[in-house]
């Protein structure tokens, strides 16, 4: 296959098509992180050259990635507290004219028809390489693990302790971090926040939430915490920390 790379930015007319691919297949609940809302335009206006299309010879989106730049000195302490964190340590890094050492890979996804063929290990290896080219010497990223929703209780350190009989972890989506020689760090218990009114809460899942409490909801990595009194869901997502050679 043929394939070329376009920084976001660079092919306005693919935009989109990139939204309708990369939104497929998601949770609706996902796009109401507020964190990353309030965070998402200068994210696009200043890191433009993280932010990827892997395209082929017919000029069809294949893949596509992001990443932020943030400091980061290489202990666990000091890593972020997730995907949410990540974002807003990157945009107050740029505003205070810090200097970035550390890429951290926000989200990669390959359409969903090309699934299976080792394009996600080839995006995933062109976001580092875009930051490397920017002087960002490490590269983490908070894994949201594919199978993880259908263990929504199951506390994900637990969880990414599951592996194969081959010792490869049991989430497909972590072994394909592990297989490009990616390691585990630490889970990132409070990675993502989603909130919503009741009411949006019942139209993202698809039924009614009529008492205050926990619910096991559809592509959850956690259980939804609904409080009637106050009118509000809040969904907290745990990730997983890797860090790439």
């Amino acid at each position: 296959m043929d394939l070329r790379t376009f920084a976001f930015d660079d092919r306005p007319d693919l935009h989109e098509r990139a939204e309708e691919i990369f939104s497929a297949g998601w949770p609706e609940f996902i796009f109401h992180d507020p964190v990353a809302d309030q965070q998402m335009d200068r994210v696009r206006q200043w890191f433009g050259e993280l932010n990827l299309l892997l395209v082929d010879g017919e000029d069809r989106i294949v893949a596509g990635g992001w990443g932020v730049p943030v400091c980061w000195d290489g202990s666990l302490d000091d890593l972020p507290g997730g995907y949410d964190e990540s974002l807003v340590r990157a945009v107050a890094l740029r505003e205070a004219g810090g200097r970035a050492d550390t890429l951290v890979i926000a989200a990669a996804q390959v359409r969903g028809d090309l699934q299976g063929r080792g394009l996600a290990s080839e995006m995933l290896g062109l976001l580092a390489g875009a930051g490397e080219r920017e002087g960002l010497a490490r590269v983490i990223a908070p894994v949201r693990p594919a199978s993880k929703a259908r263990y929504p209780l199951t506390a994900m350190d637990e969880f990414m302790s599951w592996t194969r009989a081959d010792g490869a972890p049991s989430d497909p989506w972590l072994r394909t971090h592990h297989r490009m020689g990616a390691r585990v760090l630490r889970s990132a218990e409070r990675s993502m926040t989603m909130k919503g009114s009741v009411a949006d809460w019942e139209k993202w899942v698809g039924f009614a939430l009529p008492a205050s409490g926990s619910y096991v909801v559809p592509g959850a990595l956690a259980p939804l915490v609904i409080d009637r009194a106050t009118d509000q869901g809040v969904l907290v997502e745990p990730n997983v920390w890797v860090r790439h050679r």
